[in-house]
């Protein structure tokens, strides 16, 4: 790997989602969005429900990423969550229902644990939206 890239895997549960060596990463961590390049100081960060990215040779690939853990050192980034997915597999009719079925179950939540469940399902199916838009 050349000094000048990242090696990024990104790990679910079941499966490497990706894994490359890549020019720069940005994702949405829970105090806020970040950015890394090639030789940054050594990072650790919590993930939101968001997407990330990465750049390579101007080619940018989106991924969904439903929180997890971010771990940046010698030029490997590791990305660690329960779901991930590139944005050009996902199926953006059936993310679309979902999020119509989660604007739904906010609209009906009684309590203030329906309506946590309900902002998740929406920060999810948002998530998977944005980053097969891009």
């Amino acid at each position: 790997m050349s000094e000048n890239k990242i090696h990024l895997k990104i790990i679910t549960p079941e499966k490497i989602v990706y894994e490359n060596d890549v020019d720069s990463i940005y994702a949405q961590g829970e105090a806020g969005s970040f950015g890394i390049l090639p030789n940054h100081i050594p990072f650790m960060a919590a993930l939101a429900i968001g997407t990330a990215k990465a750049e390579i040779s101007g080619e940018t690939i989106n991924f969904s990423i439903i929180g997890g853990a971010f771990q940046f050192k010698n030029n490997e980034a590791i990305i660690l969550t329960e779901v991930a997915e590139i944005g050009s597999d996902i199926d953006v009719t059936r993310a679309q229902l979902a999020k119509e079925r989660a604007e739904a179950k906010l609209g009906n939540a009684s309590t203030q644990h329906d309506i946590k469940i309900a902002n998740a399902a929406l920060a999810r199916a948002m998530a998977r939206l944005k980053a097969a838009s891009k």
